[in-house]
């Protein structure tokens, strides 16, 4: 279906567009502005090298940053009629990380069903360490011991060289949790966010032989959102490009906004550095902005030093200029904001779902949502909590990740007196020494709890509880379909009836 397609498609593309899909083999820059159609131009791109016999699916990988891109990548390439299957190597970059990862756990010290900690994780075996190693964590806050950590990880600096290079009281406090942290990661099987980049790497430079079965296996790699690379992320693409070098990426230095997190200006900046012979394509009609809009946003962002030349233009109207407002308080300026709305409604006769108010911050939202409440206008706040982040999805995840690797301590801890067992606090630092003292795992000791001294009765009890239930489900986690196995999980441990 797709060859029948194609001219169709490649005529539906602008000349610039059409030319970067069409482009040669080897490294490839796309600086595509915003709304140029970047997620067309990778799509396309992707489908012409298979409708062309390049290469088959599970030969090109695609890196994106969210799993929404990613996902609407797959949608596109379905929506043309590519079956890509269970092959395909389309995700994020920790997505995809993961994925080699767990192929190849063992050759670095790892089992296959070793747990990744997100954000919430990583912050509680911070403090657990911060508060082992008496480390104040009033004077230095974990968030900011968790931060360094990560941009060290990110940079390939570990806890000995961070150590010595470590100049302020905060960083030599962290240089101590850094090395007990990675310790600690290890004990648990357990993986953080950034390991899902720098492992492979570590990987593919410590084993030559995995990287050539990797290099071999993939013709043609292709990375969206390039601009917000880090060094790890950036190595990782270098790696896997191999001697052929058919990298394809896409980003736009203007719309770089993630330093804060690691993020490299320079990889972007100095590709045709790194690749001499790269092809560059700039993405410069914009299907989304006014023109009025495009004036004013290029008159700020070309006054960047070092930038890639590029101006973005549209066939689109000028559209209304933009309103520019200094208020002495942030409840003048929802008020103003408030007061041009019911204009906008009595005027324009437009409704209030055709309305939308951006703010940069959360707490930018009270102040707003007082004055709309004081003039009568009805509005719902968008966001919150995504779905994996909700306290009872992750909650039932805890204990699934406990039943596929005991060795997970911090998501023991969570789940250990939730729902409420008698195993509080006190009798969980007990169980942990013990642990310690024997050296085995917490989960394991919660088997022998009548052999640890001061410990309640009902303390020993529960534990012995616990073990038997968490032990029923690890030895059956194969025996069951997974929808009944979860159903049966949540039904014995009592979540449901909490929430």
């Amino acid at each position: 279906m797709i060859r029948d397609q194609l001219d169709n498609l490649l005529q539906s593309l602008n000349t610039a567009q059409r030319s970067a899909v069409l482009a040669d083999d080897g490294p490839v820059l796309v600086l595509a502005g915003a709304g140029s159609g970047k997620t067309r131009v990778l799509t396309y791109r992707i489908a012409w090298l298979l409708a062309k016999e390049k290469c088959n699916p599970h030969q090109v990988m695609a890196m994106t940053f969210t799993n929404k891109a990613a996902g609407e990548m797959k949608e596109r390439l379905g929506a043309l009629g590519i079956g890509l299957g269970w092959d395909a190597w389309i995700g994020t970059f920790h997505s995809i990380g993961a994925r080699i990862l767990r192929r190849e756990a063992e050759k670095l010290g790892l089992q296959r069903a070793f747990n990744i900690y997100d954000t919430q994780d990583q912050m509680s075996c911070i403090k657990l360490i911060m508060d082992e190693l008496h480390v104040n964590t009033e004077r230095f806050k974990p968030v900011a011991v968790h931060h360094l950590i990560s941009n060290a990880k990110n940079a390939f600096v570990g806890p000995q060289k961070y150590a010595q290079m470590a100049a302020s009281e905060l960083e030599q406090a962290t240089a101590e949790v850094y090395k007990r942290y990675l310790k600690f990661l290890r004990e648990n099987n357990a993986l953080d966010f950034d390991d899902l980049l720098m492992m492979p790497v570590v990987l593919f430079q410590e084993f030559p032989e995995v990287l050539e079965r990797y290099t071999h296996q993939f013709k043609y790699l292709l990375v969206d959102e390039f601009q917000d690379t880090n060094r790890a992320q950036f190595e990782y693409i270098k790696l896997l490009a191999g001697q052929n070098k058919n990298v394809f990426v896409v980003g736009d230095d203007d719309q770089s906004i993630y330093r804060w997190r690691g993020a490299d200006l320079r990889n972007i900046l100095d590709f045709n550095k790194t690749f001499p012979e790269a092809q560059t394509f700039r993405l410069e009609q914009n299907y989304r902005s006014t023109k009025n809009i495009l004036a004013a946003a290029h008159s700020v962002i070309v006054n960047n030093a070092g930038r890639h030349e590029k101006e973005l233009w549209t066939e689109r109207e000028p559209g209304a200029k933009i309103q520019i407002l200094e208020s002495g308080t942030d409840y003048e300026e929802a008020e103003f904001i408030v007061q041009k709305l019911k204009s906008a409604i009595d005027e324009h006769e437009i409704g209030l779902q055709d309305i939308a108010l951006l703010y940069r911050t959360n707490f930018q939202s009270r102040a707003l949502e007082d004055g709309l409440r004081r003039n009568g206008l009805p509005y719902v706040v968008i966001g919150g909590l995504r779905f994996y982040e909700r306290k009872e999805i992750k909650d039932a995840l805890a204990y699934l990740r406990v039943i596929m690797n005991p060795l997970d301590s911090i998501s023991l801890r969570r789940i250990i007196n939730f729902p409420r067992r008698a195993i509080g606090e006190t009798t969980i630092q007990k169980l942990s020494q013990y642990a310690l003292l024997k050296k085995c795992t917490i989960f394991e000791v919660t088997a022998f709890a009548d052999d640890i001294p001061g410990l309640s009765t009902q303390a020993r009890h529960s534990s012995r509880r616990f073990y038997a239930m968490m032990t029923k489900f690890i030895d059956a986690k194969t025996e069951q379909p997974p929808v009944a196995f979860v159903r049966n999980l949540l039904d014995e441990s009592g979540i449901p009836q909490l929430y």
